[in-house]
């Protein structure tokens, strides 16, 4: 049988994502293990042409830093109210590619485990892209949690 020692936990701070926490306390304390929860920043095109007496890029930088100070603030929310209960939790952000970063993650972050929702916030389908590229990319065994179906 496989150690666990270190659960991945990516989210876009979205109900279906949240529906995975429960998954994600229960390893923990089973194994042990320590849990990293990754939220992946989108990457904006910077733009170059603005109106008025700004500069483009100083307010492209406060865009990004605002966003990365909020997930960070929302990360630690998590943290102390849901996974207190767990060993070990580290909060981690990234910019870019939302399955990219995470498959990265795993790479470099040693993860034995993934829990994820089948879609995230912005999915119109049953299975979100995200997911599904981590699926099938994936090294590690990744444990999908079904996502939260919405009543027509």
């Amino acid at each position: 049988m496989a150690e666990i020692k270190n659960i991945l936990w990516p989210t876009d701070f979205s109900e279906n994502a949240a529906s995975a926490l429960p998954f994600v306390t229960s390893l923990s304390e089973k194994y042990g293990a320590g849990v990293h929860i990754l939220y992946v920043l989108k990457e904006y095109v910077e733009f170059g042409a603005a109106y008025g007496d700004t500069d483009p890029q100083a307010d492209f930088e406060r865009m990004r830093q605002w966003e990365k100070n909020t997930a960070e603030k929302r990360l630690d929310e998590i943290c102390d109210n849901f996974l207190s209960s767990c060993p070990l939790y580290f909060r981690h952000t990234a910019v870019g590619d939302p399955a990219k970063k995470i498959l990265e993650f795993m790479e470099n972050q040693d993860i034995d485990v993934v829990v994820m929702a089948s879609q995230g916030r912005e999915s119109h389908f049953d299975f979100g892209s995200v997911a599904e590229r981590v699926l099938k990319c994936t090294t590690v065994p990744v444990f999908m949690v079904p996502a939260h179906r919405r009543e027509a």
